[in-house]
């Protein structure tokens, strides 16, 4: 009761504030405006922007989101986190069938791969969530434009429509939720039939014998575990020594091991030099990061999945005087304004983790300052998924990290091997991984190999957010048998010791 006491005092004291209640007089001012002008307009519908867009609609705000598409949800929903997912079902569905279900007492006397089904079923899980958006903003009063915008002042949003016109959407406050797009390599075009970015790689029309990826980060291992998992020849080409290096140190390397078993190669500390798509394959020339002996690789389809930017090309945030850092991000302060007041700006095109889950957090909290009340993001508190099989999910400090800052910690682990939830149904690779410092136990980090890593995190992402200790976890009863009691497992390994190894 204490503790639920300070907190109503905290959120009390937050509403008080003097930059609160001043944002709170700009807000109720704004009414005064003319009947056709927005309170809130939102320059793109991706999940930032559309989130955004509806809570301001929900709070009462007169609201408009303009989104160059022609159809809602941003690369996300449309070429990127949900299509990826549907594809990694699809395909994981196949490796199982193949690999894990005669051991099961599934047999089949034959066994084919139909990819213009598998994409089917993709397109209709696409068109199907962005319809639901449609349907979300008609619902919210949320009026939808269609078409690119760009800003002619402060105020003013000018739009190329789909259909040719052009119109100028007015607003008292404008937030930018472009979102980011492919980054590109010198010297490598992209075609997205040989060459191809995360886009291609979605709509390929068969299975490439051969795949290249370059980069070996969360989008890269996906894409390239898809292909793989359908019967591709997959290796992967990192600049780095490591492959996705914010991920804890010791869970990478069981996680690549992993990797490796399904038959996934990788060079790591290697640069590609060029690209040669003339001929039927492709042909890429390679070296050592630090310089060396060429050397060359063929493949049929290359994936270049080198990273995002922050998207605000044609936006017209010269004319306005909005200031981008030298990533092209958009510095905003802790209500997500720029430099430019009355805009603001969230989601991928300014610092911070650049995830759909992250952007939406930031649409929330943006749209709560414009109307005059207290919105927050940890980014520390952010979960970042790898959706492969198993996944990896991770949330608060790396041991990497925590080392770094010279924190006294124990860490826990337990492996799934141990679980009994993951032997019965025969999927027990992984672990799980919890930092806490020495001295309080409070948690500073859980890491997680697992089958459905995503769907675990989130136990500890609300203990980290409550500042839970690994002693709150383990003495919290998890039902028997589920995966989720390697959790509480581990955490018992971190204060004390566990029970079941």
């Amino acid at each position: 009761m204490a503790a639920m006491m300070s907190l109503a005092r905290r959120r009390a004291g937050g509403l008080l504030r003097p930059e609160t209640m001043r944002h709170a007089a700009v807000f109720c001012r704004g009414f005064a405006a003319a009947a056709d002008e927005n309170d809130v307009v939102v320059i793109g519908g991706g999940p930032g922007g559309y989130v955004a867009a509806i809570k301001a609609a929900q709070m009462g705000l007169k609201t408009t989101c303009i989104e160059k598409r022609g159809t809602l949800g941003g690369t996300c929903l449309n070429v990127g986190c949900i299509p990826s997912k549907a594809l990694l079902h699809s395909s994981h569905m196949y490796h199982e069938a193949k690999h894990a279900f005669p051991s099961h007492g599934v047999k089949f006397s034959q066994l084919e791969i139909d990819l213009p089904a598998m994409m089917a079923q993709k397109d209709k899980a696409v068109s199907g969530l962005t319809r639901g958006i449609e349907g979300l903003f008609k619902k919210n009063k949320v009026n939808y434009v269609k078409g690119f915008g760009k800003f002619v002042s402060p105020s003013e949003v000018s739009v190329d429509t789909i259909e040719g016109g052009n119109t100028v959407v007015k607003a008292k406050n404008i937030i930018i939720a472009t979102g980011s797009d492919v980054k590109s390599l010198p010297g490598i075009t992209i075609d997205e039939k040989k060459i191809v970015s995360s886009t291609g790689a979605l709509s390929l029309s068969e299975v490439p014998k051969k795949l290249v990826v370059i980069g070996a980060g969360y989008i890269g291992l996906e894409m390239g575990s898809v292909w793989g998992r359908l019967g591709s020849e997959v290796t992967v080409v990192e600049f780095a020594p490591d492959i996705v290096p914010s991920m804890d140190g010791e869970v990478r390397k069981q996680f690549q091991r992993m990797l490796e078993k399904q038959k996934m190669k990788f060079m790591l500390k290697t640069k590609v030099v060029g690209i040669d798509a003339s001929g039927d394959v492709v042909k890429l020339t390679v070296e050592p990061a630090a310089g060396g002996e060429q050397s060359t690789l063929e493949a049929d389809v290359v994936l270049v999945s080198a990273g995002r930017i922050p998207y605000t090309a044609g936006l017209g945030l010269d004319t306005i005087g909005v200031q981008t850092d030298k990533a092209g991000r958009i510095p905003v302060d802790k209500h997500f304004m720029t430099n430019v007041s009355g805009v603001y700006a969230i989601g991928d095109v300014i610092p911070g983790p650049m995830l759909a889950h992250k952007a939406e957090e930031d649409g929330v909290a943006c749209v709560e300052f414009i109307a005059g009340k207290v919105g927050h993001v940890d980014y520390d508190m952010v979960p970042g998924v790898v959706y492969t099989h198993p996944e990896v999910a991770s949330v608060g400090k790396t041991e990497e990290q925590v080392k770094a800052l010279g924190v006294a910690y124990q860490v826990g682990k337990f492996p799934f091997m141990a679980n009994s939830r993951a032997k019965a149904i025969d999927d027990a690779e992984g672990l799980v991984k919890i930092l806490a410092e020495k001295e309080t136990d409070k948690i500073l980090g859980v890491h997680i190999m697992a089958p459905n890593a995503g769907e675990l995190i989130h136990e500890a992402v609300l203990a980290l957010q409550y500042g839970a200790s690994s002693e709150d976890i383990a003495r919290t009863c998890h039902a028997h048998p589920t995966m989720s009691e390697a959790v509480k497992e581990a955490a018992m390994a971190t204060y004390d010791k566990p029970i079941h190894m």
